[in-house]
C-alpha cells in the first residue's frame, strides 16, 4: 500500500512533465500536416481560423457544465483583458507563426522557437515572477540553462554543417513549395510571433489569478481567436473558394489542429501554467527541436544537418539545467512551508502552557 501510495505521488509531482511532453509530441506532428496542407492550398489565415472555431465548439460543453460553481462573473474589463489575451496567444501569433511556416520550414520554425523560453525567462524576471541569485547553484543553473538554450537555436539556425543523407526508403515525402524561398519574411514574422507568444505565457499568470476556470478560459481563448482572425482574414479580401474546405489532407489538418491543439493542448498549457509556471512551460521546446529532426529524416526523408544535431544537443542540455534550478526552487519553497507551524501545531504550546498554569494555580490553592 505504501508503495501504491508513493507511485502515485510522484506520478503527481512529475504529471507537468509528462503533460509537456505530449504537447510537444502533438506539435511536432502539426508541423508536418501542416505543410502538407499549405503545399495543397490551404491558406493560413482560413486555417488559423477554422481550428480555433473546432477548438472552441469541442471545449465549450465541459466549460459550462463542469465550472459552473468556479467560473467567474465576466466583466468589460475582464472581457478586455481575455481580447488581448486571445489577441497574442491565438489571432495575431497564430497568424504570423503559420504564414512563416508557408515561408520556410518545419526545421527552421521549431529551431527559432527555442528562443520563447529566454524571451520568457527574461520577461519574467523584468515583472519580477522570476527570482534569479547569481550567488545560489539554482540561479547559477537558470541562467546557464536559458544561455545554452539560446545558444542551441542559434546554431540551428544559422549553422547548417555537412549533411546525413536523406533515407530513401521513407514512408512519406513532402515536397518543397516555391514560396518556401521567402526566408527573410518568412523569419521576420517567425521573430515577431516569438515575442507576442512568449508574451502570452507571461499574462497568462495574471489572467489565471482572476479566471481560474481554466476550461473555460480555453473556450474564451479558441472563440476570441477565431472571431479576430476571421476579422483579419476578411481584410485581405480572399477569394471565397479560399474558404471551402473537402475531405483531403486539408481537413484532416484542420481537425487535428482543433481537437488536439486548440482544445487540448491550450488547456494542458493553462493547467501547466498555473502549477509551475510560464518558463518552465516554454522550456519543453526544444524537445520538439528533437522531435521534427527525427520525423523529418525517417518518416519524411529530408536530409539532416549535422548542425541540426548538434544545436539540439547543447538545446536539451540547457533545458534540463534550468529545469533543475527550478526544482530547486520548488523545493526550497517546500521546505520553508513545512518549517511553519501548522494551526494544530500551534495550538499545543499554548494548551500545555495552560495547563502548567492551571497546575500552578492549583498548587497555590492547596497551599492556602
Amino acid at each position: 500500500m505504501a508503495k501504491i501510495c508513493a507511485l502515485r505521488i510522484i506520478q503527481w509531482r512529475y504529471m507537468p512533465h509528462f503533460l509537456l511532453i505530449f504537447v510537444q509530441t502533438t506539435f511536432s506532428f502539426l508541423y508536418f500536416i501542416t505543410e502538407a496542407a499549405f503545399n495543397h492550398g490551404l491558406n493560413p489565415h482560413v486555417y488559423v481560423t477554422y481550428r480555433y472555431i473546432l477548438g472552441g465548439l469541442l471545449i465549450l460543453p465541459f466549460a459550462y457544465f463542469l465550472e459552473r460553481k468556479v467560473r467567474p462573473k465576466m466583466t468589460f474589463i475582464l472581457f478586455l483583458e481575455l481580447f488581448v489575451l486571445s489577441l497574442l496567444g491565438a489571432s495575431l501569433t497564430l497568424n504570423m507563426y503559420f504564414a512563416s511556416l508557408k515561408y520556410t520550414s518545419p526545421t527552421f520554425i521549431t529551431s527559432m522557437t527555442n528562443a520563447i523560453p529566454c524571451m520568457t525567462f527574461l520577461f519574467a524576471i523584468i515583472l519580477r515572477l522570476e527570482v534569479v541569485d547569481v550567488k545560489n547553484p539554482r540561479g547559477v543553473a537558470k541562467i546557464l540553462g536559458t544561455l545554452l538554450s539560446l545558444a542551441g537555436a542559434l546554431i540551428l539556425t544559422f549553422y547548417k554543417g555537412s549533411k546525413v543523407p536523406s533515407l530513401h526508403g521513407a514512408p512519406f515525402h513532402i515536397k518543397t513549395n516555391p514560396v518556401q524561398k521567402k526566408w527573410v519574411e518568412g523569419s521576420f514574422l517567425l521573430a515577431a510571433s516569438c515575442v507576442t507568444w512568449s508574451l502570452w505565457f507571461i499574462m497568462q499568470v495574471y489572467t489565471l489569478k482572476r479566471y481560474p476556470a481554466q476550461l473555460s478560459l480555453t473556450a474564451w481563448i479558441n472563440f476570441l481567436g477565431a472571431a479576430q482572425s476571421a476579422v483579419f482574414t476578411l481584410f485581405l479580401q480572399l477569394k471565397p473558394e479560399a474558404w471551402a474546405i473537402k475531405f483531403d489532407i486539408k481537413l484532416i489538418c484542420i481537425v487535428y489542429a482543433g481537437v488536439v491543439i486548440c482544445a487540448i493542448t491550450v488547456f494542458v498549457q493553462l493547467w501547466c501554467t498555473k502549477k509551475k509556471g510560464p518558463v518552465f512551460v516554454t522550456m519543453f521546446g526544444p524537445l520538439s527541436t528533437i522531435l521534427v529532426a527525427i520525423l523529418a529524416y525517417f518518416l519524411f526523408g529530408e536530409e539532416l544537418r549535422i548542425g541540426s544535431m548538434l544545436g539540439g544537443a547543447i538545446a536539451i542540455v540547457g533545458l534540463y539545467l534550468l529545469l533543475l534550478g527550478k526544482e530547486g526552487d520548488r523545493d526550497q519553497v517546500n521546505s520553508q512551508e513545512n518549517s511553519f507551524p501548522t494551526y494544530e501545531e500551534e495550538k499545543v504550546p499554548q494548551m500545555q502552557m495552560d495547563t502548567s498554569a492551571g497546575r500552578e494555580a492549583g498548587l497555590k490553592d492547596l497551599e492556602k
